[in-house]
């Protein structure tokens, strides 16, 4: 099994390429469901964000409000990096327990969806490939304002707190642009699924399976490290 990094930057339009990549039978592990998951109430990582940032944060349900906390944390980078310590090993966490459901159920590669994988620049050694969905800067601000409905001064923010696309760009092994409409994305992923169906091949046929299960294994012991610390 080899593991493959996809990333891109608010209002990209990852979703899209997801989306597609479900269709044609990749496992997909969504680092921003499991952001959801983790944070649910009486759970470790909600009780320490209660704590740190108050009850404010919190709709009449007891849940968190996503909008309220993202207004802090995007306009406070120390508020961001705050919570980014709380939720990330929660994530980690429950990330390895899918990545080894895939493993066991005999999946030869698993894609893993993280929206900060070249910010935190943790994981990415253990990435055979890593994608980048791209949208040049003028599309993702127009995306956002609308999907959003923010002002340009408060996407402008959002966007800034991420590592420029443009620089993204530069550390990614495969680039989808997602500048344009749907059916031209499409085609570019289905490009990039035969390519890691072309490195399946080559991986068997060169017999560097061990090399890719290395990898691997030095992402669980990273992850595992949660476990025990």
């Amino acid at each position: 099994m080899f593991l493959v990094g996809l990333s891109g930057g608010i209002a990209s339009g990852k979703s899209t390429v997801v989306a597609v990549l479900r269709e044609l039978g990749c496992a997909v592990i969504d680092a921003d469901v499991i952001a959801r998951e983790v944070v649910q109430p009486h759970l470790k990582a909600y009780q320490q964000i209660v704590r740190h940032f108050g009850t404010d944060i919190l709709l009449e349900s007891g849940e968190i409000n996503r909008e309220a906390l993202g207004s802090i944390i995007f306009s406070q980078p120390e508020k961001r990096q705050l919570l980014n310590a709380i939720t990330h090993p929660e994530i980690q966490k429950e990330m390895l327990k899918q990545v080894l459901k895939y493993f066991v159920l005999g999946y030869r590669y698993v894609i893993l969806d993280i929206p900060l994988l070249f910010e935190t620049n943790r994981l990415t050694k253990f990435m055979k490939h890593t994608v980048l969905v791209y949208c040049d800067p003028q599309t993702q601000l127009s995306r956002l304002m609308k999907r959003n409905g923010l002002c340009q001064a408060e996407a402008e923010a959002r966007i800034a707190s991420q590592l420029p696309l443009d620089e993204k760009r530069k550390l990614a092994s495969h680039v989808i642009d997602n500048s344009g409409d749907r059916e031209s994305t499409r085609r570019q992923v289905l490009r990039l699924h035969a390519r890691l169906e072309d490195s399946l091949d080559f991986l068997w046929a060169r017999l560097a399976l061990g090399a890719a299960v290395a990898g691997l294994g030095g992402l669980l012991y990273l992850l595992l490290q949660h476990f025990i610390s």
